[in-house]
């Protein structure tokens, strides 16, 4: 490849020294009906012991349906813990939610992508976490090991084969 023509040398390409966590399923489902059933029934499939903050006190969840609306959990007591707050409100296709439940904000996209009549992919993936210290890194999670040991990515993996089993996985 020639250099430049401002006799520039390229940047070299580095790696991302915190990569987004990604997971994905199939679903038998069609994109609309999935994109809804995880908004409007997080609360009852979602895992909440471990996956929130207050576990076996969460009486519900909610997914307020628009941009800056709240995602959040309730508890037996009526008290109210946020998971974040929703910056791109797109249905059937995606949105994106801050994550208020790591040591500092971060970020998770689900994106539902058609793949037949009846069949959809949904994707998250959770960014953000050089806002985050070595430290934070490996111990912030609901499952052991944090980030730096890979359970973000094993946590998202059990919630979204949780959402499939809602739905029906694919054959």
């Amino acid at each position: 490849m020639a250099p430049p023509s401002d006799g520039q040398v390229p940047a070299t390409v580095t790696a991302l020294r915190r990569p987004p966590v990604r997971q994905s399923v199939l679903v038998r489902s069609d994109q609309r009906h999935t994109f809804d059933t995880f908004v409007d029934t997080i609360g009852i499939w979602w895992p909440v012991t471990p996956f929130s903050a207050g576990k076996d006190q969460v009486r519900d969840v909610t997914f307020e349906r628009r941009q800056g609306g709240r995602v959040f959990e309730t508890w037996q007591d009526g008290t109210e813990a946020d998971w974040g707050e929703v910056l791109v409100w797109e249905p059937p296709a995606r949105f994106i939610i801050t994550w208020n439940l790591a040591a500092a904000v971060t970020e998770v996209e689900l994106a539902f992508t058609a793949l037949g009549p009846a069949l959809t992919r949904v994707a998250v993936e959770h960014r953000g976490w050089e806002q985050l210290t070595d430290e934070e890194l490996a111990r912030d999670c609901a499952l052991e090991g944090g980030y730096l040991g890979g359970s973000y990515s094993v946590g998202w993996a059990r919630i979204l084969s949780l959402f499939a089993a809602t739905l029906g996985e694919p054959e």
